[in-house]
């Protein structure tokens, strides 16, 4: 079941405020959506993310059949018992995972031969088994299985180019054909959840057209605009963002997959995007960056080691404000310094990155929170002004 509620919509820009109805729960859109590839978001507890404000996760198809199984999913009736989440998840379909197999898979029109990056067994996945794979995991919000189009080509004659158009085509109709088998397989499986379908055509506005239009004959409950951040310069991104989303259909949910930077997400609102999923927040904690307000730190710059402040003061995260919820409380601070998560980075403990990573999706999720309220206020030009004047101020 998917329900989608259109709220506001921005006279200035294509943004537009939403509501979507699970079986799982109720989410607001736009929404930051937090990976959690292998059934856990790293270094977050369930308790965390609710706690920050998380109203849908992901999971991904690939690499929860390789581990643990779906004897084991369907042993827990599915993903959610067995990672205690209660509320919606969507999950991936593979595909972009077989493409970043390069050379190691073999695409036919069947579906895809590869061998198992963790045990070498030889494995087929095909559009109906991502299904089945999906019907077990119980996800909220299913995705088609597709073949991502690759900014670089990977085709023999033409490895190491950019994708031409033809190969963009190629790739783009098949992903529409496995579309089609992806609908049937879903309605014969009687999944009780929403199918979205991915717009491709990879840096081609025409082929994202085509791709568009068809997928909307066929009536998904939710499109996704997928083959962006694969490679493709910043420029060559926006690009695509800025044609794509808002052509899809207004009564239904929009997802831009694998962006981005907070700065690329507030574009994406102005777009016309309501869903957005990155790994960046969490990887980029396990490596020492950090997102604030006024810009990006580097928690491992020498400059840390005596600094006494929180990461943001204006940040209410648990890493920043302890349990208070207020950075600055009685005069003091409840929450670790800057000083201190440099020490546990530098120290290589287990505690840095896990503060780190609560830090950064707390400022997605709080990002996208604002966003919600600028939207439901009229003040979404406003909002966007002062976003960019705060992240260029500097930490």
């Amino acid at each position: 079941m998917l329900e989608f509620e259109l709220l506001q919509t921005d006279p200035a820009s294509h943004a537009r405020r939403g509501r979507m109805r699970l079986n799982h729960g109720v989410v607001e859109t736009p929404i930051f959506m937090p990976v959690g590839t292998y059934g856990t978001v790293k270094g977050v507890t369930p308790a965390s993310l609710e706690a920050m404000g998380a109203q849908i996760i992901l999971g991904n198809t690939f690499h929860l059949w390789m581990r643990p199984g779906l004897d084991v999913m369907a042993g827990f009736g599915g993903l959610h018992r067995f990672e205690k989440w209660e509320k919606p998840i969507l999950t991936d379909s593979g595909g972009f995972q077989v493409w970043s197999l390069g050379e190691m898979r073999k695409i036919s029109e069947e579906g895809v031969k590869f061998s198992s990056p963790v045990n070498g067994d030889k494995l087929f996945l095909t559009p109906e088994i991502s299904m089945q794979i999906q019907t077990v995991l119980n996800s909220d919000i299913v995705m088609q299985f597709d073949e991502c189009t690759p900014y670089i080509s990977v085709e023999p004659k033409t490895k190491g180019q950019l994708t031409t158009e033809l190969e963009a085509r190629s790739s783009m109709e098949l992903s529409l054909r496995w579309a089609r088998r992806c609908q049937a397989e879903f309605a014969r499986l009687q999944n009780p959840n929403a199918l979205f379908g991915i717009v491709q055509g990879g840096m081609f506005e025409h082929l994202r057209e085509q791709s568009l239009n068809e997928l909307v004959e066929m009536n998904f409950p939710g499109y996704a605009i997928g083959g962006v951040s694969v490679g493709e310069p910043k420029d060559e991104m926006l690009r695509i963002m800025a044609h794509t989303p808002h052509r899809l259909p207004a009564d239904k949910p929009r997802y831009l997959m694998g962006v981005g930077t907070p700065e690329d997400l507030v574009e994406g609102v102005a777009q016309g995007v309501d869903m957005f999923d990155c790994v960046m927040p969490t990887r980029n904690a396990r490596n020492g960056t950090l997102f604030t307000r006024f810009g990006d730190l580097k928690i491992r710059n020498a400059r840390h080691k005596m600094d006494p402040q929180p990461l943001d003061d204006t940040c209410t995260c648990y890493a920043c404000a302890g349990t208070s919820g207020v950075p600055y409380a009685d005069g003091g601070r409840d929450g670790f310094s800057r000083a201190y998560l440099h020490h546990l980075d530098r120290c290589a403990e287990m505690l840095g990155p896990m503060l780190a990573s609560v830090h950064n999706l707390h400022y997605y999720l709080n990002l996208m929170s604002e966003v919600r309220a600028a939207l439901d206020a009229g003040s979404f030009g406003a909002f966007v002004t002062q976003f960019k004047a705060d992240r260029v101020r500097g930490v």
